[in-house]
């Protein structure tokens, strides 16, 4: 099995590296990850200059009972997540069984991934037919990779010989607490948002400047079955994802708004060519 790991917390993560191990029990990982921290870009590319790749040493982030493992090979990418799952798979690596983004410090529920690197790098993945996961744990500070990891190992080896469908995308989330108050896993639908943005004032006058930051929790009703009620009640959240954002329901609304108006355009731009 052939596996690409990304993430968008930088190439030395501890995360990132917590997802190595587990899935070098696996099969071969090819870890192609931002060279620093790229959280909140989503799924942006780097399209008006070069991107430069470097190898990196990956015994530093591996653990010593790796016996039997299948190797690890790293680089390191001066761009986004998005860039470094671009270049992994038509450059780097090329083909893959798996794309693994993550594991993330930090949830990414609901409305944020949208606004999500690590689901912005998976995107790269999911778009060019593979079988994708993002997976995160939910906390910044001292979050616990154990339990992700082995799930993470676990979610793989269902890809081993009969790999399901390619349009299969799972957006992973994992309460951080110690394994004993896992309650269990739950498949689920994206919440609302569950962070909003503010917004500081910097300087005056000429010099002011604005710093926006993701700090601010959306309270409200968290409904039973979504991704942000899971991880409040210490379930790990897995969610399908697809990317079709059309409003199907709204077409009839928007035809019937809209009437008269493709005749009205024609009409005018003939006068105008008159």
């Amino acid at each position: 099995m052939k596996i690409l790991l990304t993430n968008d917390d930088g190439i030395a993560a501890p995360g990132l590296w917590a997802a190595a191990n587990a899935l070098s029990r696996v099969g071969e990982v090819f870890v192609v990850a931002p060279d620093k921290e790229q959280s909140g870009v989503g799924a942006s590319l780097t399209l008006h200059s070069s991107v430069r790749v470097t190898p990196e040493a990956v015994d530093s982030g591996l653990s010593a009972d790796r016996n039997g493992s299948y190797p690890v090979t790293a680089y390191s990418v001066e761009g986004t997540p998005g860039d470094s799952c671009i270049l992994a798979l038509e450059n780097l690596v090329g083909a893959v069984d798996l794309v693994v983004s993550g594991i993330n410090a930090g949830s990414n529920l609901g409305w944020d991934v949208l606004v999500s690197g690590t689901v912005g790098a998976a995107i790269q993945g999911y778009v060019r037919g593979y079988p994708t996961i993002a997976i995160s744990v939910g906390s910044v500070t001292n979050p616990q990779f154990e339990t992700s990891g082995q799930l993470l190992g676990l979610i793989a080896q269902k890809f081993i010989g009969d790999t399901p469908g390619s349009g299969l995308f799972l957006n992973v989330n994992l309460p951080s607490v110690p394994a004993d108050r896992v309650k269990g896993l739950r498949v689920t639908q994206l919440g609302n948002r569950s962070y909003g943005e503010s917004v500081r004032e910097e300087g005056a006058a000429q010099d002011k400047r604005y710093r926006i930051s993701r700090n601010r929790p959306i309270s409200g009703v968290v409904l039973e079955g979504t991704d942000i009620w899971a991880l409040k009640n210490n379930y790990i959240s897995i969610t399908p994802l697809q990317f079709s954002l059309t409003h199907q329901g709204q077409t009839p609304e928007v035809e019937a708004m809209l009437a008269g108006i493709s005749d009205q355009l024609l009409t005018n731009l003939a006068r105008a060519d008159a």
